[in-house]
């Protein structure tokens, strides 16, 4: 119930994280592109599930549709599924929705589109993810003991930690407008270790920003693939149209 109420309380900040005036200080780094990369997408849903799925809803997406980043109804069930969910199911969290907003006064955000849902900074909702839950540090007064560069005073834990390990963010003192101000040097120093090395946290995060990605729009890769043969169709055809126009007219004249 513990790890229930934490990741809710993580859910809430991910809902409202794109509100915080403080983010725009800090510049967003560049989410890898897995969208064609099946099994990081394969990785990237299953962190989902063990990590959002307790609090978060997909009501979007169904267990099935899996297979378009190569599970089997099999693999989906062992791997996937709670007890009591079907593969034809929806992603539901693991939290009655009653209860969330009796406890917290409001329910969890549903994540099925959330990587869809910001923009800024030349950047894209994944490259706003891909810099939010790398960018984590222990901050005592806070009630999570977590704070967050791109949100400051987030009111989430950092439910990944045990894998990123503990980390703080380096400062330079500069002066603004006659005072001093800490401004983020770009450079971060390890405190304890997690169990991931930094690098392979940064892929972790990237399969699992990759997967709500495409689980924003699950046809995407099938609707680039066929827009490319239709133009590459609408070419052809059209150098055709053209040579049977001019040798119409030429019998004509």
């Amino acid at each position: 119930m513990k790890k229930i109420i934490l990741t809710l309380i993580a859910a809430l900040g991910i809902a409202t994280g794109a509100q915080a005036s403080g983010g725009d200080t800090v510049a967003w780094d560049k989410a890898p592109n897995h969208l064609n990369d099946l099994p990081s997408l394969q990785n990237g849903a299953k962190l989902f599930v063990n990590y959002c799925l307790n609090c978060h809803s997909a009501a979007f997406m169904r267990y099935n549709r899996l297979r378009d980043i190569g599970l089997t109804d099999q693999q989906i069930k062992d791997n996937m599924l709670f007890a009591t969910d079907k593969v034809g199911d929806t992603m539901k969290a693991a939290i009655d929705p009653k209860q969330a907003g009796e406890w917290f006064g409001a329910n969890p955000p549903d994540l099925t589109l959330v990587a869809r849902s910001r923009s800024g900074h030349g950047g894209t909702g994944a490259d706003y993810l891909y810099t939010y839950l790398r960018s984590y540090y222990r901050d005592p007064t806070k009630a999570t003991g977590w704070n967050n560069l791109v949100f400051p005073s987030v009111g989430m834990p950092h439910v990944l930690w045990e894998m990123q390990g503990e980390r703080e963010p380096l400062f330079d003192t500069v002066k603004q407008h006659g005072h001093d101000a800490k401004v983020f040097t770009g450079r971060w120093k390890q405190v304890t270790p997690g169990t991931l090395t930094q690098v392979q946290y940064d892929e972790a995060v990237g399969d699992l920003v990759g997967y709500l990605q495409w689980m924003s729009e699950p046809a995407q890769n099938s609707r680039v693939r066929i827009g490319v043969w239709v133009l590459l169709f609408l070419g052809v055809f059209t150098v055709i149209a053209w040579r049977l126009n001019a040798a119409f007219w030429k019998e004509v004249n």
